[in-house]
C-alpha cells in the first residue's frame, strides 16, 4: 500500500441455494487465509440469487441475519469484505449489499434496478432502492446503526463504491455518478447467467464502465451452484482499469473459485489528473452521498500476483493484428506526407541497426501502397571511421533484397578532414570525435534530399528520445520520422514480425541477422549502446512507467527490484541515468521532426509531451 497498490479478491463461492448456513460457511472459508485487502463476493450470495418465492418467507431473512450475525462474530478476516444479502426495512424487502470489516456493518447499500425480463422477475420480489435512499441514511441491522444508500468507503487513496448487477446495465449508473463523487474503485457483485455470447457483453460492458469511469471496475459474479431450474451461472469475474483488461476467470465449477488482482491506484490517479473530460464532469453531478471511513492494515512483504510485464511496450496478444496495427500507423503517416508534398523520393540512411531497417521497411510499404516505384527511396549506407563489415553488409543486403535505389558513400576522408579543419588530434574518441560522424551523414542526406527532390526519412526511436541518445542537428534532425513513437522493444517486434509475416528468404535472413547484431551507434572502438546506457528492456519499462503509469523515482526503483530482481545499487544508477539524461535531453525533443505517435504516450513537444528545455529535476 505504501507503493500505491491494493490486493482484491474475487470470490464465487461452492453455495447452496436457499441455505444461508452452508453459505456463510463456505464464505468463512474463503477468508480464511485470504491474502487481500478487499474481498467481494456474488450478489444475494447469503441466500443465494435463485431463491424465488422463498424471499417472501421470514424464515430466508431469519436465517440470513442469524448467518450474517455469524460472520460477524467469527470473521477470519481483516480486511474489508463485500458480500449479497436479502434485507427487510421498514417492511421493504431490498437487494443489497453488505459492506463489513471485521465485527462490524461499515454501510448497506440497495440495488436501484430491478431487471424484470424473460428471464428475471426482481420486481415480484424486491422494492427499488429509488424509493428508499432519499428519505433513508441508516438503518437498525443485527444490533448495530448502520449507513445506509449512497455510500463512499473511503481509506487514504481507496474510494469505492458498489452496485448491484442490473446497476451496471443501466443508462446512466450508480456507479458512474459514485465516480465522479469521488469513487474510484466500483465493485459490482452480481448473478448474471450465461447465454451465448452473454460473456463478451458483459466484459465490453465491464471494460466500458472503467474508462468511462476513468476507473477501476470489479464485477464478481454467482458461480455454477447458484444454476437452478432453467438458468445456468458461471462464475464470471471481470476486473477493468480504464479500459484495460486486468484479470478474468469465468470457469464453470461447483467449488469455490478466486481470483486475485493487485490494483494499481497510483497509475489510476495518474489517469484522472490527465483525463479533462472527467475532470470536467466532477462539479456536474454533485450528489449526496454519505462518505464512511475504514481503516485496511498495511501487507507486509507484498507479492504480485502476476508479474509486471517486463516489456510493456510489446504486444501479448494478437501478434499480428498488433503488427498491422503499428505498421499502418508508420506507413499511412510516410504515405500522407507524401500526398501533400507531392513528392515521390524520399532519401534514406541505413545503417545495418534495428532503426533504420524498421524505417526502409516503412518506406518500402508507403510506396507500395502509393502505388510508387521502390527505386523512388534514395537508400544510402555511410561507413565511417569504425563501421563493421557485418552492419555494412547488412545494410547493402537489406537495401538490395528490397528493390530500392541504393548507393554506399564511405565518409572516412570527409569526417577526417573535417576533424583537421577542428585542429582536431583525429586519436582522442570524444564526443567531437563521435559527432562529427552523425553530423556529416545528415549533412549528406540533407544536400541529396534537396538534389533529389526529397524529403529525409528520419530513424531514430522513442527510447533514444527519451534517453538522448542522439547527436543534435544529427541523427536527431529529419523531415519526418517514421520510428520516433515506437521505443527500442517495439522496434525488436516490428523487425521480427516483418520477417515472420511479410517476407522471406533474403530479406527475412537479413532482418534475422539484424535482430542478432549487438546495438551500437559504432561511432568508436567496441561501442555497445547498452553498456553505456543500460539494457533498452530496462530502460524502456522506467518509460513506461514514467510516461503511462506517473509513477515517481522511488516507486520505479521499487518495481525495478521486483520486475528484472536488481539490487539496490543496480536500481538507483538506472533511475538516477534514465532521469538525468531525461531531463537534460529535452530541448533535442522541442526540435524534434514529426512523427506519428503510435502507443498510449509519445514525446511530441507539439501534441503529447509538454515541457521547457530548462526543467531540472534533482
Amino acid at each position: 500500500m505504501n507503493n500505491g497498490f491494493l490486493k482484491v479478491s474475487l470470490i464465487s463461492p461452492k453455495l447452496e441455494v436457499g441455505n444461508p448456513k452452508f453459505n456463510v460457511s463456505e464464505m468463512m472459508k474463503a477468508l480464511e487465509n485470504n491474502r487481500s485487502q478487499i474481498a467481494v463476493f456474488p450478489e444475494l450470495g447469503i441466500t443465494g440469487y435463485s431463491c424465488g418465492d422463498i424471499f417472501f418467507q421470514k424464515s430466508i431473512f431469519d436465517d440470513t441475519l442469524s448467518e450474517l450475525t455469524n460472520l460477524l462474530e467469527n470473521n477470519p478476516f481483516k480486511g474489508v469484505v463485500i458480500l449479497g444479502a436479502p434485507i427487510t426495512v421498514e417492511e421493504m424487502v431490498l437487494n443489497c449489499a453488505v459492506v463489513i470489516q471485521e465485527h462490524k456493518i461499515l454501510g448497506v447499500v440497495p440495488k436501484f434496478y430491478l431487471p424484470n425480463t424473460r428471464e428475471y422477475y426482481e420486481k415480484r420480489w424486491f422494492k427499488s432502492g429509488f424509493d428508499c435512499v432519499e428519505h433513508i441514511n441508516e438503518i437498525e441491522l443485527i444490533g448495530q446503526t448502520v449507513p445506509f444508500g449512497n455510500l463512499i468507503f473511503n481509506h487514504k487513496d481507496i474510494k469505492f463504491g458498489v452496485e448491484i448487477c442490473e446497476d451496471m446495465w443501466a443508462t446512466i449508473t450508480p456507479g458512474n455518478l459514485l465516480s465522479v463523487n469521488g469513487a474510484n474503485i466500483i465493485f459490482n457483485i452480481s448473478a448474471s447467467n450465461e447465454t451465448l455470447g452473454k460473456d463478451i457483453i458483459r466484459r465490453n460492458a465491464v471494460l466500458e464502465h472503467s474508462r468511462k469511469n476513468c476507473g477501476v471496475y470489479v464485477y464478481c459474479s454467482a458461480g455454477a451452484c447458484e444454476s437452478s431450474s432453467e438458468t445456468v451461472f458461471s462464475g464470471h469475474n471481470i476486473v477493468g482499469h480504464n479500459a484495460r483488461l486486468i484479470a478474468e476467470t469465468n470457469k464453470f465449477t461447483l467449488e469455490t473459485d478466486m481470483l486475485y488482482v493487485d490494483l494499481d491506484m497510483e497509475r489510476l490517479s495518474h489517469d484522472r489528473r490527465n483525463n479533462s473530460s472527467f475532470r470536467d464532469s466532477i462539479l456536474k453531478y454533485r450528489l449526496n452521498y454519505q462518505n464512511v471511513f475504514f481503516k485496511l492494515k498495511e501487507v507486509k512483504n507484498f507479492e504480485f500476483e502476476r508479474a509486471l510485464d517486463k516489456m510493456p511496450y510489446v504486444p501479448k496478444l494478437d501478434i499480428y493484428g498488433s503488427f498491422q496495427k503499428i505498421s499502418a500507423i508508420q506507413e499511412f503517416g510516410l504515405a500522407k506526407r507524401l500526398k501533400h508534398t507531392n513528392l515521390k523520393s524520399i532519401v534514406i540512411g541505413v545503417s545495418g541497426g534495428l532503426d533504420s531497417s524498421l524505417a526502409l521497411l516503412v518506406a518500402v510499404r508507403a510506396f507500395d501502397y502509393l502505388g510508387l516505384d521502390r527505386m523512388g527511396i534514395k537508400a544510402v549506407t555511410m561507413p565511417a571511421l569504425h563501421t563493421s563489415d557485418r552492419t555494412k553488409g547488412n545494410a547493402n543486403q537489406l537495401m538490395e533484397a528490397l528493390g530500392v535505389s541504393f548507393c554506399e558513400i564511405d565518409l572516412k576522408e570527409h569526417v577526417l578532414d573535417h576533424l583537421k579543419l577542428l585542429k582536431h588530434d583525429l586519436k582522442t574518441q570524444d564526443i567531437t570525435y563521435e559527432n562529427a560522424q552523425a553530423r556529416a551523414r545528415t549533412m549528406l542526406l540533407m544536400n541529396m534530399a534537396n538534389q533529389e527532390k526529397a524529403i529525409v526519412l528520419g530513424t531514430g526511436d522513442l527510447s533514444e528520445i527519451a534517453l538522448g541518445w542522439s547527436t543534435y542537428n544529427g541523427d536527431q534532425m529529419s523531415m519526418y520520422n517514421v520510428n520516433g513513437g515506437i521505443p527500442k522493444t517495439a522496434v525488436r517486434f516490428m523487425i521480427k514480425a516483418y520477417a515472420d509475416f511479410l517476407f522471406e528468404d533474403d530479406v527475412k535472413t537479413c532482418l534475422y541477422d539484424i535482430l542478432d547484431t549487438p546495438i551500437t551507434p559504432e561511432l568508436a572502438n567496441n561501442q555497445e549502446t547498452e553498456e553505456i546506457i543500460g539494457k533498452y528492456e530496462i530502460n524502456d519499462f522506467i518509460l513506461y512507467r514514467f510516461l503511462n503509469c506517473g509513477d515517481t523515482d522511488k516507486r520505479i526503483k521499487y518495481l525495478l527490484g521486483k520486475t528484472f530482481e536488481l539490487n539496490v545499487e543496480e536500481v538507483n544508477k538506472y533511475v538516477d541515468n534514465f532521469f538525468s539524461r531525461f531531463y537534460s535531453q529535452q530541448f533535442k525533443r522541442t526540435a524534434s521532426p514529426d512523427s506519428p505517435k503510435v502507443f498510449e504516450s509519445a514525446l511530441s513537444p507539439r501534441s503529447d509531451f509538454r515541457m521547457p528545455s530548462d526543467v531540472k529535476r534533482k
